[in-house]
C-alpha cells in the first residue's frame, strides 16, 4: 500500500483536501495528514483523523514525539508528499528554504516527491515574486496542478481556485503508475516559436507559445525521462530543471544546438513551430520609414530541423514531429510523416489560429500503419497519450 503525507495549509480550500482524502482513502492509499496552525482555522484536527483513520500531526514538538524528529520520520515514512491546497506565503517558505513549523521541516527534510495544489487570490498568484518562487520549486524538482479559473473565495473572478480534488488525486494516480517508465531514456523536444529578426526591433515569427511542448516535457519527466527541452521564445513557466531547458531565438540557434545534441538523443519530439523562412539580407540599424510606400524584404529558407534529425545518421531510436494545418490535416501530415521519415506526426487543426496559447486543440496521430483522430483534446491529456505512444515504441509495438 502506498504512503501519502497529504499537508493542509491555511486556505479555505482546506475544506477540499477533506474531499480529496476521502478520493485517495477509495483508492487504498494511505494517507497521513499534517495540518498547519492556520489550516486549523479552517479544518479540526479530529475531522482529518476521522476520515484518514491515522493520527493527523500538527506541531513540531510534542510530548507524544519524545524524539523530537517527527519532521525526518514523517518525511521518510511517505512515498509521495502533497501539499493542497498550498497558500502563497507556504509555497515562499518552501521557495526561500524556512523550515519555522512542522509542514516545512518536512518539506525541506524530504527526500520524496512532491506535488503542490496551490489556491490562492488571482492577483497573489500571478505576483511576480509567486512565479519566482514556483519557478524555483520547479526547477528542484516540485511538481504543480496549476489553479483554476473561476469566482474565488473574496469574490474575484480569476485564476487561484485550487485544481479539484478529482484532478489532484488522478495527478497522484499518474505519479505512482508512470514511476520510472522511462527512467534512462534521453529524450529532446522542441517547443515554442522561433523569430526571425528584420533589423534590431523587428522580426517574423509566429503566435506559438510552447504550452503543448511544456506539458509532454512534464510529462516525460515525471514518467523518469532524462528530458531536455530546446526552448524558442517561451515565456511560460517550463516545469524543468533550469540545467534542462536551453533557450533560443531563431531557427538556426535551434538547428545547432538540436544537431550538437543529437547523437545522445533517443527520443526527438519536433514540437517547435519553426519560421521556415528568414530574412536574407537583415538590417544592423533600426530601418527607418521614407517616402516609399512599401518595404521589400527578401526571405531565404530556413533549415529543416525535422528532415534534417528524420534522415540524420544519428537519427534517433523515435522521431515525432507536429504539424500544424488548417486543411487537409491528415493528408499532409501523411506526406509530412513520409518526407520527413517520422514515426509519428501529431497534426493539429490551427483553428484560424485559435490553437496558440489555448490550453486546449484538435489533433489526431498519423502513424506508418494507421491515423487516430484525437478530437478536441486538452494539451494535457495529449501530453499524457503521447506518452503512452513512446512507452509503447520501449516496448516494440508499432503505431
Amino acid at each position: 500500500m502506498k504512503k501519502i503525507l497529504l499537508v493542509i495549509t491555511g486556505s479555505v480550500a482546506a475544506y477540499k483536501s477533506m474531499d480529496l482524502l476521502r478520493l485517495l482513502k477509495k483508492k487504498s492509499y494511505d494517507v497521513t495528514c499534517i495540518l498547519t496552525e492556520s489550516a486549523q482555522q479552517f479544518i479540526t484536527p479530529l475531522l482529518v483523523s476521522s476520515l484518514s483513520g491515522n493520527k493527523t500531526h500538527t506541531e513540531i514538538f510534542s510530548d507524544e514525539d519524545a524524539s523530537g524528529i517527527s519532521h525526518i520520520q514523517l518525511s521518510r515514512q511517505a512515498d509521495l508528499i502533497v501539499v493542497a491546497p498550498a497558500t502563497a506565503d507556504f509555497i515562499a517558505k518552501l521557495a526561500n528554504g524556512y523550515a519555522s513549523d512542522l509542514a516545512s521541516s518536512v518539506i525541506l527534510a524530504a527526500n520524496k516527491k512532491i506535488i503542490l495544489a496551490p489556491a490562492m487570490n488571482e492577483k497573489m498568484w500571478d505576483n511576480l515574486q509567486t512565479q519566482k518562487n514556483l519557478q524555483t520549486l520547479v526547477e528542484s524538482g516540485v511538481a504543480v496542478v496549476d489553479p483554476e479559473a473561476d469566482i474565488l473565495a473574496c469574490g474575484e473572478l480569476g485564476v487561484g481556485k485550487m485544481a479539484a480534488p478529482e484532478k489532484i488525486c488522478e495527478k497522484i494516480c499518474d505519479f505512482f503508475a508512470n514511476q520510472n517508465r522511462l527512467k534512462g531514456r534521453r529524450i529532446l523536444i522542441t517547443g515554442g516559436s522561433t523569430i526571425e529578426p528584420i533589423d534590431p526591433v523587428r522580426f517574423i515569427g509566429n503566435h506559438s507559445s510552447g504550452k503543448q511542448a511544456i506539458e509532454i516535457a512534464k510529462v516525460l519527466n515525471e514518467m523518469g525521462a532524462d528530458v531536455t527541452l530546446v526552448a524558442g521564445n517561451i515565456r511560460e513557466t517550463i516545469f524543468l530543471p533550469k540545467e534542462k531547458i536551453i533557450r533560443v531565438k531563431t531557427a538556426e540557434e535551434m538547428f545547432e544546438v538540436v544537431k550538437g545534441n543529437l547523437a545522445k538523443t533517443q527520443v526527438f519530439i519536433g514540437c517547435a513551430a519553426v519560421a521556415d523562412f528568414k530574412v536574407k539580407n537583415f538590417s544592423a540599424q533600426k530601418i527607418k520609414k521614407n517616402s516609399e510606400k512599401n518595404l521589400t524584404i527578401e526571405l531565404e529558407k530556413n533549415p529543416d530541423i525535422l528532415e534534417f534529425v528524420g534522415n540524420s545518421k544519428n537519427r534517433p531510436e523515435l522521431v515525432i514531429g507536429f504539424a500544424a494545418e488548417d486543411l487537409d490535416l491528415e493528408k499532409y501530415a501523411r506526406e509530412k510523416l513520409v518526407k520527413k521519415n517520422c514515426d509519428l506526426i501529431v497534426a493539429n487543426d490551427i483553428e484560424a489560429g485559435e490553437i496558440f496559447g489555448s490550453s486546449k486543440t484538435k489533433a489526431m496521430f498519423v502513424g506508418k500503419n494507421k491515423s487516430e483522430n484525437l478530437g478536441e483534446i486538452s494539451k494535457s491529456e495529449l501530453a499524457k497519450l503521447l506518452a503512452e505512444k513512446i512507452l509503447s515504441t520501449v516496448l516494440k509495438i508499432t503505431f
